[in-house]
Order: structure tokens, then C-alpha cells, then sequence
């Protein structure tokens, strides 16, 4: 290429409107085949595309295209050169479109070796394939998707038990269902009727981030629905929700122990008025803390100590207890055993562990437990009555189990009693066949 041609291929790429917000002509997009729609991409939104990027003089130094692979990544979180996250921010689905990007929004004076030179202008065609919104479910599960409306400041996030100043708008089928300004301590959200999603919605923010978030039935209301707010079962949600200030609960870490053991005796008390209340699931966060707390704790002698791990055993018990009250049995089973490391011979332990296993229908198991209830603690009524109720469930068990194998057997016994009586079929048939053909051959040999 000629020194003429370079220049021209040059002015070629300088073609294109300023979106840098400067306006020092940093970024020029070009477009080249238009969109679809009107939405853009916001910040944090998971972007998928094709690029092939070029130096000036026409030398592809890479392309997603070769690779037949989409490049993905998300917007304004600084995963790629600064060109990128204003340039692709203002693309529609289908777009394709040419960045001019000058040094100092692409590698700069460092270049990027050996293929992009130092101080070098780039060229990158992109074509928009999708985008979507960011999940910030623990187990990325799609069930709660942020879009960015605007960028928070900072790095710190709300995290259990902080205080939080927020304004929000629930909408279902696009109607305003709700709209407040709270100021309320994350753990304490289903007190004001909000649902489990947008707690952990909140928990994903920084301070003064505004934000759109979907929420499917899983983080919303449910199969319940919420009668007061006109929301039936398994209704997909939608919030916009701004983050004006939080003071985070004190970390595990921020604290000494006798801190810990105050707040513990604190929440233990939050905890159990919940419970009394009804409120499982609030109940289980403020015991969960404790565990959180104190669990590894080793700063604490005597007396502290012995606090501790009533505290903690407290906070197990009551724990299996809240799992019981809400169904999820695997989970009171787990407590329950952790209770039973801090005191192998816990009456309630033993007990509420036995409630778990019946209700999973392990009896055998269960009956153990409140076997060992009544041998240790002879006055306990209930495990007696118990101990009677899992083998009245054997019994019934076993009683399914013999008429299930004998009908079984019955059915093999049957089957085998077909399978020869077909085969002796079968035997006479073939003799009765041989029989006829010689009784028809008999007459031609006399005839002969």
C-alpha cells in the first residue's frame, strides 16, 4: 500500500460521529447496517458480539469471526478497552457498525505487543447479536436480573442485618403496584410485605445505584401471590429500586468477642420473638448470624466460652426448629447434628432430629432418636408416643413391603406358569402338524 493509499484509508476511517462524552472525537461510530428496536444496552448488561479489529494501514490483528466464537462481556465494568464500553453501549440488536478508536481510549502509548503498536488508532467492525441483563442470584439462576440506570459510587455493598434508605416501584403487567421510600434493616423486608428478591436485589447495589430489576415468581410473591397488592401465584415482577444510603452491619471480622457475644444475645432475642410471632425465615437469619459469629470464634476463655457455645447451641436448636416450621427438613437435620457436636446427649436435638427423619419417612432412624430421648430423659411423654408412632410406621412399612413381594412373586410365579404352558402349546402344535402331513401322504402312496 502506497503512502497515498495509507492517507486515504486513514481519512476512510476517521468517518463517523463523536460519542465520546468529551467530544474530543476519541470514538467514531460509523453505522453501517442499523438495528432493531430502541433499547440499548445499560451498564452491567451482558453484551454478545462479532468484531474484527484492524490497524489503520488495513492489518487485522484479531476477529472474533475467525474463532466462530461471540465475544461477551459486560458493559462499563472496565473488562475491555474504554472505546468499547461507549461504543457498544449505543448499539441495537443487529446492529453493525464501525468504531474508530484513538489511543487513548483503546491501548495507548503502551500498545499492546506484538500486534498493536504503541499510540495506535484502531478499527473495529462489531455487530450486536443480544444482550441481556445481569444476574446477581447466588446460584445464577436467572431469578433476578439487574439493569443499570444509574452507576452507584463505590465499592461497598449492603450486607445482612445493615440498615438501608430506598426508594422503589414494583410493577406487575407494567401496573404500579407499589411505590415507597423505606428505611428498614436488610432481614426484615417480609415485615413491610416486600419479597425475598428484592432484599438480595438491594444486597447487589451501591450506594445511589438506581436500577431496573426482574424478578421471577421464585424472588417474588411465589405460588402464594400477595392478596394486598393484587398479585396472583407465579407472577413475574418487575422493580425500579435507588439505593440512597446504607450503614452496613458489622462484619464477623470488625468485631472482638465480646462484641460478638453481646450482639449474639441480642439477635438471639430479635430472633425469638420472630419465631413467636411466626416469622420463620426472619427468625432463621438472626440465628444464622450467631452461628456466623461465633462458630470459629477462638478468641474466648472461661466463662466467655461457656457463653459461647450455649449461644451457638441456642442458635442450632432454634434453627431446626424454624426449618421444621417451613418444611425444609434436610435442613433442621443439619442443624440438628451440629447441635448434637456441641452436646451428643441434647434432649431437644435428639428430638427435633427424630421429628426431621419421620417426616422424610426414615422411621428406622427417627425411632433411634426417640428411642434414645425416652432412655435418657424417661420423662419426655412425647417421644414415648413417638417411639410408638415410627413402629406403627415400620410395621405398616413392612406389612406394603411383604404384600408388594408377594405380589411380585406372584406375578414372576404366573408369568413362568404362561411361558411353559406356552411352550408345551407350542410342543403339540408342531407334532400335530407332522401327523397331518402324513395322513395326507398315506392315500398317494397307496394310490401308487
Amino acid at each position: 500500500m502506497t503512502a497515498e493509499e495509507v492517507t486515504n484509508e486513514g481519512q476512510h476511517a476517521m468517518e463517523g460521529e463523536d460519542i465520546t462524552p468529551k467530544k474530543d472525537g476519541g470514538v467514531l461510530k460509523l453505522v453501517k447496517r442499523e438495528g432493531t428496536g430502541t433499547e440499548l444496552p445499560m451498564t452491567g448488561d451482558k453484551v454478545f458480539v462479532h468484531y474484527v479489529g484492524t490497524l489503520l494501514d488495513g492489518t487485522t490483528f484479531d476477529s472474533s469471526r475467525e474463532r466462530s466464537d461471540k465475544f461477551s462481556f459486560e458493559i462499563g465494568k472496565g473488562q475491555v478497552i474504554k472505546a468499547w464500553d461507549l461504543g457498544i453501549a449505543t448499539m441495537k440488536v443487529g446492529e453493525l457498525s464501525q468504531l474508530t478508536c484513538k489511543p487513548e481510549y483503546a491501548y495507548g502509548s503502551a500498545g499492546s505487543p506484538p500486534k498493536i503498536p504503541p499510540n495506535a488508532t484502531l478499527l473495529f467492525e462489531v455487530e450486536m447479536f443480544e444482550f441481556h441483563g445481569e444476574d446477581v442470584t447466588e446460584d445464577e439462576d436467572g431469578g433476578i436480573v439487574r439493569r443499570i440506570i444509574t452507576k452507584g459510587q463505590g465499592y461497598s455493598k449492603a450486607n445482612e442485618g445493615a440498615t438501608v434508605e430506598v426508594t422503589l416501584e414494583g410493577k406487575y403487567e407494567g401496573t404500579v403496584f407499589d411505590q415507597r421510600e423505606l428505611k428498614f434493616e436488610i432481614g426484615e423486608g417480609e415485615n413491610l410485605g416486600l419479597p425475598v428478591g428484592v432484599e438480595k436485589a438491594i444486597m447487589s447495589m451501591e450506594q445511589g445505584e438506581e436500577s431496573f430489576f426482574t424478578l421471577t415468581p421464585k424472588y417474588g410473591y411465589g405460588n402464594a401471590g400477595n392478596a394486598k397488592f393484587n398479585i396472583p401465584p407465579g407472577a413475574t415482577l418487575q422493580y425500579k429500586l435507588k439505593l440512597s444510603a446504607f450503614e452496613k452491619a458489622k462484619e464477623s471480622w470488625e468485631m472482638n468477642a465480646t462484641e460478638k457475644l453481646e450482639q449474639s444475645a441480642i439477635v438471639k432475642e430479635k430472633g425469638t420473638q420472630y419465631f413467636k410471632d411466626g416469622k420463620y425465615k426472619q427468625a432463621a437469619v438472626q440465628y444464622k448470624r450467631i452461628v456466623s459469629w461465633l462458630e470459629h470464634e477462638s478468641g474466648l476463655q472461661n466463662e466467655e466460652e461457656l457463653k459461647a457455645k450455649a449461644l451457638r447451641l441456642a442458635a442450632h436448636l432454634n434453627l431446626a426448629m424454624c426449618y421444621l416450621k417451613m418444611h425444609e427438613q434436610s435442613q433442621a437435620l443439619e442443624s440438628c447434628d451440629k447441635a448434637l457436636e456441641l452436646d451428643d446427649c441434647n434432649e431437644k436435638a435428639l428430638f427435633r432430629r427424630g421429628e426431621a427423619l419421620f417426616a422424610m419417612k426414615e422411621f428406622e432412624r427417627a425411632r433411634m432418636d426417640f428411642q434414645k430421648v425416652v432412655q435418657l430423659y424417661p420423662a419426655n411423654k412425647a417421644a414415648k408416643a413417638q417411639v410408638v408412632l415410627c413402629q406403627r410406621q415400620i410395621k405398616e412399612q413392612h406389612e406394603k413391603d411383604k404384600r408388594l413381594y408377594a405380589n411380585m412373586f406372584q406375578k414372576f410365579a404366573e408369568r413362568d406358569a404362561k411361558k411353559e404352558a406356552e411352550k408345551v402349546k407350542d410342543g403339540k402344535s408342531e407334532n400335530g402338524g407332522s401327523v397331518d402331513m402324513e395322513d395326507k401322504a398315506a392315500p398317494e402312496e397307496t394310490a401308487a
